[in-house]
């Protein structure tokens, strides 16, 4: 049986309804998996409209009904929406509001087995504070929903992955977040990460915090203090593990192909190597020609994979949008989902 994905569009005045559609294009995903848009009818007529697909339109009452036939797309109508026009590129509460609940009712069907993983679209974190929801982003939400306590972001683009020991806080706070626990609660991730894309043999490359991983203490005491006894604990329990790595050196080390998995401490350490790898630009139209990459959650009890980019407001609505980045995202989903309900047979 395929595996059923539900895709939240996202934030509606951005890109994500049109990349949906457009990943829909794609033979391979559709017949690898049953793809479910979980969303507002408005937003995609607009995007089947504006894109010219002219895909056939399946709104369905429950995900169980979808079919996945090329040619369709299946969606799951909310209704949060009013019947105006999508108005593309703005901050609105409503909007806020109505790509928040795309996420919770998503993560509410994969938890109930209804859904085999769910891929999340970009959305706008202030339109979804104007709302009343406090959340610093996807990853906090998920976590919240599901219960969640231990959980990490994962970044892959082409053969480099990295994983965070911490993502959405100031730099001063995730500093002060660099303790041997979560440390070492990251390397556990990581491990797991590797074991839930396929990965028999691997090897983790831990990060330093500072320059030179602090050179023996001489810019920092936060890796003798806590990333090494945190390395130390993993290696004692048959993690295959080293480090803490110099940062400007460890993720050309990965891209070589010495380490399969970076454990980055925090998030533009992993964020910056992995947008390098992954996102091209033309300089004179100054539009990305190549966003590739994706961004998953490790620890839930469900699956998430998302676009590792945002809304792109000044791209919304004009049919210039790069859908490979869910793309990709669909193919870490489909493989994750098909080898758990291999394990779980």
């Amino acid at each position: 049986m395929k595996p059923v994905i539900g895709i939240t569009m996202g934030d509606p005045a951005g890109i994500g309804p049109e990349i949906a559609l457009k990943a829909l294009k794609n033979r391979e995903i559709q017949q690898s998996c049953i793809p479910v848009i979980i969303g507002d009818r408005i937003s995609i007529e607009d995007a089947n409209r504006l894109t010219g697909l002219g895909w056939k339109l399946n709104p369905v009452k429950q995900v169980g009904d979808a079919k996945g036939a090329y040619g369709t797309a299946d969606y799951l109508d909310l209704s949060l929406l009013g019947e105006g026009p999508v108005d593309y590129g703005k901050v609105r509460a409503d909007y806020g509001h109505a790509a928040f609940q795309y996420i919770v009712t998503a993560i509410g069907l994969a938890l109930e087995k209804k859904l085999h993983a769910v891929v999340t679209g970009p959305i706008c974190k202030e339109s979804i504070f104007l709302a009343g929801h406090h959340f610093a982003g996807h990853t906090e939400i998920f976590s919240h929903y599901t219960g969640t306590k231990d959980y990490a972001m994962m970044l892959i683009a082409g053969n480099l992955r990295v994983i965070h020991v911490t993502t959405h806080l100031s730099l001063r706070d995730a500093c002060e977040m660099i303790k041997k626990e979560r440390v070492l609660k990251t390397i556990y991730l990581a491990d797991k990460a590797m074991k839930m894309i396929g990965l028999t043999q691997y090897k983790i490359g831990v990060a330093g915090l500072n320059p030179h991983s602090s050179e023996n203490g001489l810019f920092g005491d936060e890796e003798g203090r806590e990333i090494i006894p945190a390395i130390r604990l993993a290696q004692q329990e048959g993690i295959s593990v080293e480090g803490p790595i110099p940062p400007d050196t460890v993720f050309v080390k990965a891209m070589a192909g010495m380490y399969d998995v970076v454990v980055a401490m925090y998030h533009d350490q992993g964020h910056i190597p992995l947008k390098l790898s992954g996102f091209r630009m033309d300089p004179k139209s100054g539009r990305f020609t190549s966003v590739s990459g994706i961004n998953t959650t490790i620890g839930l009890p469900i699956i998430r994979t998302s676009v590792d980019h945002g809304t792109a407001f000044d791209k919304a609505g004009k049919n210039i949008a790069n859908a490979e980045s869910m793309e990709d995202a669909l193919r870490l989903a489909v493989t994750m989902a098909t080898r758990q309900e291999r394990e779980t047979c």
